[in-house]
């Protein structure tokens, strides 16, 4: 017999979350599998769409579905400039990553996204632990022990935070790649489309959903990076870092995934991609000023190991 289960899924959703009123939303699927079930999920629960390339096709003609990039995210910064939706979603080609724009075209990156469902989930979970990995923002720790949560910091790649999240018993984590998992209300888990009906049900009692957003802290930042190398090259250009780099003013270096080395005005990340033979790189500080230096600091380094190393920065 078949049983279909998306109305049982809708529903699901549906008894528990609930938005304080409707919103209107740009949803753009990218041509992946979330057309079907995203408006579907969003109409339920009383929100007016505005889709973008809702028809699943595998060639994917429009763009590529895949949030994490600015350039995939231009369609929907544009319906939200032509029509009055009041916030833009983006989902990724298998549906498990959300991306967000505001009515006025800024990109909510996950790690930030993950403050707002921080807060949400510690005013009901006081004290639990909200876990993140090693690319997310620093104001991301701080911002969980303001809101009387404590922040851990763990490995890039959703399987391995998904393990830390059953581990610890945590209510929710969350990755920059923009895999986020409730434990909370729901079975620990990445879904976007469930993402961003959680995040729904916070912008819905807001006036207005993107000052809320973009009021959230932020601060000088390069997206990922990325340091081509041969076959193997990574994992050694690491673990000879880790032994050898010495960083100029850092507080504190933590090596739990490749090095993410904390400074009193910003961090920088240099770890081995588990899938390519990259170094992946990112960096974040008060100013631009500070970024520079930190960026130098890391360059210094890595020529020190691997002199012919052709950095994206």
């Amino acid at each position: 017999t078949k049983y279909d289960i998306a109305d049982t899924y809708v529903d699901r959703i549906l008894s528990d979350v609930k938005l304080a009123r409707p919103l209107k939303i740009v949803v753009d699927t990218g041509n992946g599998v979330a057309g079907d079930l995203a408006p579907r999920l969003f109409k339920a629960m009383g929100c007016e769409l505005v889709e973008l390339f809702t028809e699943v096709d595998g060639y994917f003609p429009n763009h590529h579905p895949d949030p994490a990039h600015p350039e995939n995210l231009q369609d929907v910064i544009r319906a939200l400039k032509e029509t009055d939706a009041e916030i833009g979603f983006a989902f990724d080609g298998d549906g498990d990553r959300l991306g967000v724009v505001t009515k006025d075209g800024q990109i909510i990156y996950p790690d930030r996204q993950l403050m707002l469902f921080a807060q949400e989930v510690l005013s009901r979970n006081p004290g639990k632990q909200i876990i993140y990995d090693v690319k997310c923002t620093r104001n991301l720790a701080k911002w969980v022990k303001d809101k009387g949560g404590e922040p851990l910091m763990w490995k890039t790649g959703h399987s391995l935070v998904k393990a830390k999240l059953r581990e610890t018993g945590a209510p929710l984590a969350g990755e920059m790649s923009g895999h986020v998992f409730f434990k909370d209300r729901w079975y620990g888990f990445d879904d976007g489309l469930y993402t961003g009906a959680r995040l729904l049900e916070i912008l819905s009692r807001a006036a207005d959903p993107s000052k809320l957003l973009n009021d959230l802290p932020n601060s000088h930042a390069t997206p990922e990076l990325q340091l081509k190398l041969e076959e193997g090259e990574n994992f050694a250009l690491i673990a000879k870092l880790q032994q050898n780099a010495k960083f100029t003013g850092a507080d504190e270096v933590i090596t739990i995934d490749g090095l993410r080395v904390e400074y009193p005005d910003g961090f920088g990340l240099a770890r081995s991609s588990n899938t390519t033979p990259v170094v992946v790189m990112r960096f974040e500080a008060d100013n631009d000023a500070a970024l520079a230096r930190i960026q130098a600091d890391f360059k210094r380094v890595i020529l020190a190991e691997k002199p012919d190393a052709r950095l994206p920065f």
